[in-house]
C-alpha cells in the first residue's frame, strides 16, 4: 500500500541536502573567528551520516511514487529536518534547550519568524547565518527545490508536488515538474540577488544584507537585530525591503509572466488585483490613523504603516516600529491581515487571497442562486469556472483553518495569557507570520512561553506551512486503509 522504503530513501536524501547546507555556515565561522566550525561540522557530518545510512539502505526501492508516499514524505520531511536542524543551535551552545531550539527552527523552515531569542546579537554569526538560511531554503519549499533534483535518482515528484503546494490552483509553468521546479528556484535567485545588491547600495553591510533577504523572499521575518528592520533607521532600506515584501507575497507564476513582458496576465489577474487592493487600503487606512495618533510626518507615516501592513499581509514578520504601540483599530487589521495573507503560489503563509476570493464570491452568489434556485451560477475566476469540487475544498479548509485557531486559542488562554496575546500568538504562528500581539507583540519573543506552548506553537506552524490538509489527513483512519 505505501512505498515505505521509497520514502526514507527521499528523507534520507532530504537530510543530506540539510548537511551540505549546514556545512555552508563553517566559511562564516572562520570569517569571523567564531571557534564554533567544528560544532558546526559535527551536525553536518551527523546529518549527512543519517541521510546516507537512509539511502544505502534502501538502494534497491522501488522508484515508483504514489500519492500517499507523496503526503508522507513532505508531512515527515519537514518535521525531520527540523528535528535535525536544530542541532547547530544546541551543539554551539547558542539555544542549550531542545525544546527552544526545536521551536526556533520550525520558525526559520516554515518562515514564521516567531523567535525565542531576547538578545538576537549575541548568537555568532554563522549560527545566525543558519537562522536565516533555514528560511529561504523554507521558503520555496526544501522539497520543492528537490523536484529538480529527484529525477536523477530515478524518482517522479509530481505527487510531491501537490503534497507541498495543496492550495486551489498549483500552476505548472513547464509540463515537466522538474523544469517547473527550476523555472520558480531561478526566480527566486534571481530576486535574492537584486535585493542584496539594492541592500547593499544602501549602506546595509553585506553579512545583514544577506541575511535580511534571505528572510525577505522566503516571507520570514528573521533579523539579525533584536529591532528587527527597525534598527534602520534609512528611509531607503525600509523601502527596498516592502518592494521585495511585496513581490514575494505575489504568486510566483505572475513574477515569471512579468519577466517576460507578458504584464496583461498579471493585472488581469484577480487574485493579483485583490492583493493588490487590500494592502492599497490598509496601507492607506494606516497612514492617515499614524499620521493623527503617531508622532510620524506624512512621509513616516506612510512608510511605517506601508511597510507593517505588507510585512503582516505577506507573513513576513519584520518591523520597524513597534505597532504594539499603535491603536486598537490598527492592531485589529493587522490581526485581520495575519489571518489572509498573501497570494497563492507565494512564499507566504496563512489562508491566502484566493481562498478568501473564492470564498466571499461563492457567498455572494449563494444569495442569488436562492433567489433563482433553478439556475446555474457558477463561481468564475480570470474568466474560468471553477469546479465545484474547488469551492469544497475551499470551505473545507478555512472551516478547519479557523476550527484550529480556536482549539489553539483555548489551550494557550489556558495557560494563563489573556485573550489578546492569545489571539495574536495563535494567528501569527498558524499563519506563519512571525510577531503576534499582546505578551507574543513585536517588542516580545516567544521565550517565556511554556515548553508545551512551544510545541504547541511548533505544531501550529508546521500544519500552517503544508496548509491543514498535508498533516491532517495523516490522521483520517481512512488514508491507511488498503
Amino acid at each position: 500500500m505505501f512505498n515505505i522504503r521509497l520514502v526514507i530513501r527521499i528523507l534520507g536524501f532530504l537530510l543530506l541536502l540539510e548537511g551540505f547546507f549546514i556545512f555552508l555556515c563553517i566559511p562564516v565561522s572562520l570569517i569571523y573567528r567564531e571557534g564554533v566550525h567544528i560544532e558546526l561540522g559535527t551536525c553536518g557530518l551527523i546529518n549527512t551520516l543519517a541521510g546516507g545510512i537512509m539511502m544505502l539502505m534502501t538502494w534497491k526501492a522501488d522508484r515508483n511514487l504514489q500519492s500517499r508516499d507523496g503526503f508522507i514524505v513532505v508531512s515527515t520531511g519537514w518535521l525531520l529536518i527540523s528535528l535535525f536542524g536544530a542541532l547547530p543551535f544546541v551543539l554551539t551552545g547558542s539555544i542549550p534547550s531542545y525544546t527552544n531550539a526545536f521551536f526556533e527552527t520550525v520558525s526559520g523552515f516554515t518562515t514564521t519568524g516567531a523567535t525565542i531569542l531576547d538578545n538576537i546579537e549575541a548568537l555568532p554569526k554563522s549560527v545566525l547565518f543558519w537562522r536565516s538560511l533555514i528560511q529561504w531554503l523554507g521558503g520555496m519549499g526544501i522539497i520543492v527545490m528537490s523536484l529538480a533534483i529527484f529525477p536523477l535518482l530515478g524518482i517522479g515528484g509530481i505527487q510531491l508536488f501537490d503534497a507541498e503546494s495543496p492550495g486551489p490552483t498549483v500552476d505548472k509553468l513547464h509540463p515537466r515538474i522538474k523544469e517547473t521546479a527550476r523555472r520558480l528556484w531561478l526566480i527566486y535567485i534571481i530576486y535574492t540577488v537584486a535585493e542584496i545588491i539594492l541592500l547593499v547600495a544602501g549602506r546595509m553591510d553585506l553579512f545583514d544584507s544577506v541575511n535580511h533577504t534571505f528572510a525577505t523572499m522566503a516571507t520570514g521575518g528573521f533579523s539579525t537585530r533584536q529591532l528587527s528592520v527597525g534598527y534602520w533607521d534609512s528611509p531607503y532600506i525600509h523601502y527596498v525591503i516592502t518592494l521585495f515584501m511585496f513581490l514575494a507575497g505575489v504568486n510566483f507564476t505572475l513574477s515569471y509572466f512579468a519577466f517576460h513582458l507578458d504584464f496583461k496576465k498579471v493585472f488581469q489577474n484577480n487574485e493579483f488585483r485583490l492583493y493588490f487592493g487590500i494592502i492599497a487600503v490598509c496601507s492607506i487606512i494606516s497612514m492617515l490613523v499614524l499620521h493623527r495618533t503617531q508622532d510620524f510626518s506624512w512621509e513616516e507615516s506612510f512608510r511605517h504603516g506601508t511597510f507593517q501592513v505588507v510585512s503582516i499581509m505577506t507573513t513576513t514578520g519584520f518591523v520597524t516600529t513597534d505597532y504594539g504601540l499603535w491603536v486598537p483599530l490598527l492592531q485589529f487589521i493587522l490581526v485581520l491581515l495575519m489571518f489572509i495573507g498573501g497570494s497563492a503560489g507565494s512564499t507566504s503563509g496563512a489562508i491566502k487571497v484566493v481562498r478568501i476570493f473564492l470564498f466571499v464570491k461563492n457567498g455572494f452568489l449563494e444569495l442569488r442562486r436562492m433567489i433563482h434556485p433553478s439556475a446555474l451560477i457558477p463561481v468564475r475566476m480570470n474568466k474560468n469556472v471553477i469546479a465545484p469540487e474547488i469551492i469544497s475544498n475551499v470551505v473545507g479548509f478555512i472551516a478547519f483553518y479557523l476550527l484550529a485557531a480556536l482549539i489553539g486559542v483555548i489551550a494557550i488562554t489556558a495557560m494563563g495569557y489573556d485573550i489578546n496575546s492569545s489571539l495574536g500568538a495563535v494567528a501569527t504562528t498558524l499563519g506563519n507570520v512571525g510577531p503576534g500581539t499582546g505578551a507574543f507583540g513585536p517588542a516580545a519573543s516567544f521565550n517565556h512561553a511554556p515548553a508545551l506552548g512551544k510545541w504547541i506553537f511548533s505544531f501550529l506552524m508546521l500544519i500552517g506551512r503544508l496548509e491543514l490538509f498535508t498533516v491532517l489527513i495523516l490522521l483520517s483512519p481512512g488514508f491507511w486503509r488498503k
